[in-house]
């Protein structure tokens, strides 16, 4: 039997009005550092930058009681980088994850960094940001930028799902991530499943108080498979393991 006693709903709509207050203010003044960092290498930028996203994981941390615990780190590579495919429930893993692999790129539609103050700091991260009015060659940007990231040692971190989808549904996978992997030499695959969105809900304003659950699985070696093969592969682990997250 669950005793856990029912989140307060004045609580969480105060902290979540605080949240909505604080990080807009954070964020503008936090913009301007990272276009002043702008001219140096990544590596030196990206801490910087990764200091935005870090800032909110502890602000929902701190304000809305939202705590996260993490299996796996032992999966991930120390010696070589690949692509992260993780399902997509909620803002939470786009602020999260990032922070866990090197110098992280993600991919995104390039508008996005057009974005006063937020999409500043996106573009600091110099992400893999592509024009989908062009859908003809839309992966073919994927690909090459994808391709050049991942020979300069970046991960990159895909949601093949595409759009952020309701704890408790499976959306449609898209193979971009997985042939990426493939066509550029056989680079591994992360797997990543969690339920932020049980907490952070899509387009929800109150976020409920309780700990995201984060599975990192094991690699998945693409070199000598095709894309489908792989991204079955993930796919089967990535909902295999929200179920037992579900369960819990």
């Amino acid at each position: 039997m669950n005793n856990k006693p029912k989140p307060n709903k004045i609580s969480m709509f105060i902290r979540s009005l605080l949240f909505g207050i604080i990080v807009p203010i954070f964020t503008v003044f936090y913009s301007l550092l990272c276009v002043a960092v702008l001219p140096l290498p990544l590596k030196y930028r990206y801490p910087v930058t990764t200091g935005w996203t870090k800032s909110i994981v502890w602000l929902l941390k701190t304000i809305c009681k939202i705590d996260y615990h993490v299996e796996g780190f032992e999966n991930i590579p120390q010696d070589r980088c690949g692509i992260v495919l993780s399902k997509h429930q909620s803002a939470w893993e786009t602020f999260y994850l990032p922070n866990q692999f090197h110098q992280t790129a993600i991919i995104l539609k390039r508008e996005l960094n057009w974005v006063p103050f937020f999409g500043w700091g996106l573009a600091a991260t110099s992400p893999i940001a592509i024009n989908r009015s062009d859908r003809s060659s839309a992966m073919s940007q994927v690909m090459t930028k994808g391709k050049k990231c991942l020979e300069e040692g970046r991960w990159i971190l895909v949601f093949p799902e595409g759009t952020r989808i309701a704890p408790g549904e499976i959306g449609k996978y898209r193979l971009g991530g997985a042939r990426l992997a493939v066509d550029a030499g056989g680079y591994p695959i992360i797997p990543v499943a969690h339920n932020a969105g049980r907490f952070w809900p899509r387009r929800k304003f109150i976020k409920k108080p309780g700990t995201v659950q984060v599975r990192i699985g094991p690699v998945i070696e693409t070199k000598g498979r095709s894309a489908e093969e792989v991204m079955a592969q993930a796919k089967d682990w990535i909902e295999k393991k929200m179920l037992e997250i579900d369960g819990e």
